[in-house]
């Protein structure tokens, strides 16, 4: 079995290949048309999982070796804690410096989501007020548009992730974050999921990497699957049950790993759910200037696109990104430019764009070579109008 630390800088659709195998049919309980690349082995899982079940055999993986202890640092809420993650008690939380050695926290609500499988709407903790301030409908409403705007503009520098936090996970490479974002693309795309849940998803995986210290490779699967669980709660009318979650990972984690992890992950973010994400305000822009099909589409694409890479997009607002693929994906299709009716409306001008535009045009050129290939295979579909076939401009006329 490879580890992904050590293959994360092949450069080939191959290599990947290598790294990642098929997953077993026989654990989901819905029929599934095609197989879906998984990640991520823990040693500890790979024995139990063996010794449950002699011979049987893991596909289409790539391993993020085994970790056991995480710290917290920086976190928003009002006090600190320390998370430790053990084989005995997978997750432990201390506070004010006091190590407590007890799984009290979880048990109440862990039994409840295990006995409540079926009905993740129990647990969701989505606000009713929040989501409805959040949805497109409403985004479309003119006369709140400029209020909406107002107060995402502020919400997005609170809930902002640290551009350097990975400098906090020495076993966590910027390669492992590109290839476990793009395994989350997979997952939301299998499961029919919101792009919105996709963009939540990795503003829930950043921010909580960036409180957190010392994440170890074996667990960073986990994480990004609890953010997405999460995500899906929040965002999704009836989203995936937490058996599918624990499948997506070919069953490395067990059901009762996952739901700590939640519970960890919702304490770190105090519970701030609502975040702006570069979806939110793409798709509030698109309210105030409408695009044709392709150009809308093709900023959908680049704004994922722009998920992938923590530098140099996570210096940016995410309102700057979504300014940026509607910049981009108007002046490929039509050699059109930031309209007036958007600098008005944002404030933003093209020279406060243009860095941000630069760096998006280098990844869009870059995309096709990428060893990740699922957002681009994503928006070959003709539901996306087939965009990521189009050839990006060689140079920007503005830069």
């Amino acid at each position: 079995m490879m580890n992904i630390s050590s293959h994360a800088h092949c450069g080939s659709r191959t290599s990947k290949e290598n790294i990642l195998h098929s997953i077993k049919p026989e654990v989901s309980q819905v029929q599934r048309p095609k197989q879906r690349t998984v990640l991520g082995v823990l040693s500890e899982n790979e024995q139990r999982c063996r010794s449950q079940s002699q011979g049987s055999q893991f596909s289409k993986h790539s391993s993020i070796s085994d970790g056991s202890q995480l710290t917290f640092l920086g976190c928003p809420s009002s006090s600190s804690f320390d998370v430790y993650v053990e084989e005995a008690c997978e997750v432990v939380l201390a506070a004010s410096g006091q190590e407590v050695v007890s799984n009290s926290y979880y048990e109440d609500a862990e039994t409840a989501a295990l006995q409540n499988e079926g009905s993740c709407q129990d647990v969701s903790m989505q606000s009713e007020n929040d989501k409805y301030l959040m949805s497109e409908q409403v985004l479309c409403v003119s006369q709140y548009a400029q209020d909406i705007h107002r107060h995402l503009r502020e919400s997005e520098i609170r809930l902002r992730p640290m551009s350097g936090y990975l400098d906090k996970h020495p076993e966590i490479t910027i390669s492992m974050r590109v290839i476990l974002v793009d395994w989350l693309v997979e997952v939301v795309e299998e499961y029919q999921l919101r792009s919105e849940t996709l963009h939540l998803a990795v503003n829930y995986l950043d921010r909580f990497l960036s409180c957190v210290a010392c994440v170890k490779r074996g667990k960073l699967q986990l994480v990004g699957t609890a953010a997405l669980m999460i995500a899906a709660k929040y965002e999704e009318i009836s989203p995936p049950e937490l058996s599918e979650f624990v499948y997506t990972t070919d069953s490395t984690y067990t059901k009762k790993q996952l739901v700590r992890m939640e519970h960890v992950f919702l304490r770190v973010l105090a519970f701030k759910m609502a975040a702006p994400t570069i979806n939110q305000f793409l798709q509030l822009f698109m309210s105030i200037q409408p695009l044709c099909a392709n150009s809308e589409n093709l900023a959908q694409y680049l704004a994922e696109l722009s998920l992938l890479e923590i530098d140099p997009f996570l210096q940016y607002n995410q309102s700057t990104v979504a300014a940026a693929a509607y910049c981009l994906g108007i002046y490929t299709i039509n050699r059109s430019l930031w309209p007036d009716s958007l600098h008005y409306f944002t404030g933003y001008t093209m020279g406060e764009i243009v860095p941000c535009l630069n760096e998006l045009h280098k990844l869009y050129i870059s995309a096709e070579s990428r060893p990740q290939q699922a957002i681009r295979e994503k928006y070959k579909s003709s539901k996306y109008c087939r965009v990521s076939l189009i050839t990006p401009p060689a140079v920007l006329p503005f830069l």
